[in-house]
């Protein structure tokens, strides 16, 4: 999901809690399934509670034999990091011998608006380069390629020597990452970027070096009602139908880039049962934090910052449908996406099974490492603080001067106040020209809903410095933004060039009547992170020391490799199969519009609403698999043994959602991800881009659609399509 993250991952701009990259999520409307016992006591941990995200400077060969009869050697490995790429909240891959790389429709949205030419609507429309001189550049766009690992563990643990508080150690921590970057950067050169990567809790340390790719252009992205089929109702659901396809091609000195290593499009597919791999950038997972931190993300972190989101979505919802941009769209895609992918979490964190499976798996620890539960009982006693500024978690949540969900008046107003504290007006007259008018409504009902949330938290403690008749939160808002200069960035500029004194105006007056609260609460945050920061190091040396490298350790957005099945699942008493077919995706449009509700969501573009009569509606057009994976793994390759494409991840399942904090694809937990069958049958049939089709089939350069007529493709199925009704 998860990027990139103004467009396609909003939480990255929370001021209280981190955001994973972009996958698509959706709320179950029930309780995620478990196969619960009679008694909980009875139940235990799994052998893949933790998850099968291996890293590569680990690979699992032994498991790899036992689970499937192969043991790939490092070169095979080595392809498989080397065709993989990390792009902005996403993964991509090379799929041909001429820089083609493939991602999802999802994580190419930024750059396909960015090409958008006058006249032009290339989200609702799709964009098809015709020639190899049509393909455009995406500007600030970049893809990363891993090309070493170093383990640094030493290093970064000697700069911890003689660390006497959670502020130093996390000060030498930056500073000896710091210096690590400076001095490899320095040796690889120009074009490369390296990275310090905490594994384990901080127990390991990883220098990544990744090779930068700067020079992406846009070569096809198809129609938004194809590349997110079934809209926000189908998001995170399976059955599905979807072609979350994008691809780019990387460029360098002005040519088509030639990868060593790229993956095939393996045109069989797959059939249920085989084995397939998912190389990616998995973003972040808690597996690793005890149950006392599960707890607090249950009860308190998650449930506000859902509260949020929703709060948050509905004004953004209603201002795209009175003037719509496609940036308006994707802001409110990333929220929507990231309101889905919390909903499944909170109701998964409530699920007794899967969490006493975590509490099964924790006494089993504690019980093999006295260090590891003097950690757990820091931690708990860490979450218990917590809990005690729960109201104040609540108060602020969401609240951040940087973020654009956040009312422009109020952003100006505690820039204003704090800055001016400082002395530091040069840098304030910048900060203040950066933050932009927001549209009328959408800016009260920002303003509203802050109100609302102070006023609910705080019980009454903290109100509105308002006028007399400016009782509920929208009359104070309203009030607000009538009365402030604030509210208008042209009167903010006039106001400071006047020095005018603005500690009357009523946004400073409604600022200060919390500021002090909210920087007690962020000292305080500061410090639960720091020392909650050391406990979970001291928890990860412990952890790593009873297992090892038999776990392998939370998402980090870095390369990973998960292994997995084709399967389908049962699901509200019928099966779910492994695949759909273009037959289901002509079926459900038609159903739609014979209800005439939601037709919107599940409508055809134009070009194909009448297929060619070549055109195989028995392709598979998505399946799924047991695969682990994360947000920050859209866009990852599906690959199979021979490390050749046969899918492309772009979601997972319902039943995947609480895989932030425990796997269990015996639950249903399934990846989603698009069929390279019914990918190739639109794009050699639908969209009649016959250079790309080839390129796809035999790993031929075609410069343009009259060069790839000649001769005539390749045969690709294995029996003649059939024929429609």
């Amino acid at each position: 999901m998860p990027s990139g993250f103004r467009r396609g991952l909003g939480l990255a701009l929370l001021a209280s809690a981190a955001a994973a990259p972009a996958l698509h999520a959706q709320p179950a409307s029930a309780q995620p399934a478990s196969t619960q016992p009679a008694s909980l006591d009875t139940v235990r941990a799994g052998r893949f509670d933790n998850g099968r995200m291996w890293t590569f400077d680990q690979p699992p060969t032994a498991y790899f034999r036992e689970a499937y009869g192969f043991a790939p050697d490092a070169a095979w490995f080595e392809k498989a990091r080397l065709g993989a790429l990390r792009i902005p909240g996403c993964t991509a891959s090379f799929v041909s011998p001429s820089g083609l790389v493939m991602t999802n429709h999802h994580c190419g949205r930024g750059a396909v608006d960015a090409v958008v030419r006058a006249g032009e609507n290339l989200l609702d429309d799709g964009f098809y380069a015709r020639t190899l001189a049509d393909e455009r550049p995406a500007p600030d766009y970049y893809a990363d390629m891993l090309v070493a690992i170093d383990d640094v563990s030493g290093e970064m643990d000697a700069a911890m020597t003689g660390a006497q508080t959670p502020a130093e150690r996390a000060q030498r921590s930056q500073a000896a990452s710091r210096a690590l970057v400076e001095r490899m950067q320095a040796a690889k050169g120009e074009g490369h970027v390296v990275q310090v990567i905490p594994l384990y809790n901080g127990a390991k340390h990883s220098a990544y070096t990744f090779r930068r790719f700067s020079d992406l252009r846009l070569v096809m992205t198809p129609e938004l009602q194809i590349g997110f089929f079934g809209g926000d109702p189908d998001n995170f659901t399976y059955p599905r139908y979807n072609l979350d396809m994008t691809f780019f091609r990387v460029y360098e000195n002005g040519q088509p880039y030639r990868p060593q290593h790229y993956f095939k499009w393996a045109l069989g597919g797959t059939k249920e049962g085989d084995a397939v791999f998912v190389v990616g950038n998995p973003g972040s997972t808690n597996r690793l934090e005890p149950v006392s931190m599960l707890e607090w993300r249950r009860d308190v972190q998650e449930k506000e910052l859902l509260g949020w989101l929703r709060e948050t979505m509905t004004p953004l919802k209603a201002e795209y449908d009175r003037t719509p941009s496609s940036t308006l769209l994707n802001d409110y895609f990333g929220l929507s996406n990231s309101e889905k992918a919390y909903t499944g979490r909170v109701r998964g964190l409530n699920d007794p099974y899967l969490m006493q499976r975590r509490r099964a798996a924790e006494a089993s620890f504690r019980a093999a490492s006295p260090d590891g539960a003097r950690a757990l009982d820091a931690l708990a006693a860490i979450q218990a603080e917590k809990r005690q500024m729960g109201a104040d978690y609540a108060a602020f949540t969401g609240f951040n001067p940087a973020s654009p969900y956040t009312a422009s008046t109020l952003r100006r107003a505690f820039l204003y106040s704090a800055w001016t504290a400082q002395n530091r007006p040069a840098q304030l007259r910048t900060l203040l020209d950066a933050v932009p008018n927001q549209p009328r409504a959408l800016e009260a009902a920002f303003m509203e809903a802050r109100i609302r949330r102070l006023l609910d938290a705080t019980g009454g403690a903290v109100f509105a410095i308002d006028g007399s008749s400016a009782s509920t939160p929208a009359q104070q808002a309203a009030y607000i933004l009538s009365q402030s200069v604030f509210a208008d960035s042209a009167r903010t500029a006039a106001a400071l060039a006047a020095d005018a004194g603005l500690e009357t105006d009523p946004a400073m007056r409604y600022v200060k009547s919390f500021t002090d609260r909210f920087q007690r609460y962020q000292s305080a945050a500061a410090g639960f992170t720091g020392r909650q920061a050391q406990a979970l190091a001291d928890l990860g040396r412990a952890r790593f020391a009873v297992y090892g490298y038999n776990e392998p350790p939370d998402a980090t957005f870095s390369l990973r490799i998960a292994d997995g099945v084709v399967a389908g699942y049962t699901y509200n008493g019928t099966l779910a199969p492994a695949y759909t077919t273009f037959y289901g995706l002509y079926e459900r449009n038609a159903a739609f519009k014979l209800a005439r509700s939601g037709t919107q969501d599940w409508a055809l573009p134009a070009r194909w609403q009448t297929p060619p009569r070549t055109f195989d509606m028995a392709a598979p057009v998505n399946f799924v698999s047991t695969n682990d994976i994360i947000g920050g793994n859209s866009g990852s390759a599906v690959l199979n043994k021979n490390l050749e494409v046969v899918g492309l991840v772009f979601d997972g399942n319902i039943e995947s959602l609480p895989g932030s904090f425990i796997f269990a694809p015996e639950t249903m937990n399934r990846t989603v991800s698009a069929d390279v069958r019914g990918m190739y049958e639109a794009i050699d049939e639908i969209y009649d881009l016959d250079r790309i089709a080839r390129e796809l089939a035999d790993g031929g350069l075609y410069r343009t659609e009259a060069e790839a007529d000649r001769p005539a493709a390749p045969a690709r199925r294995a029996t003649p399509a059939p024929r429609r009704p």
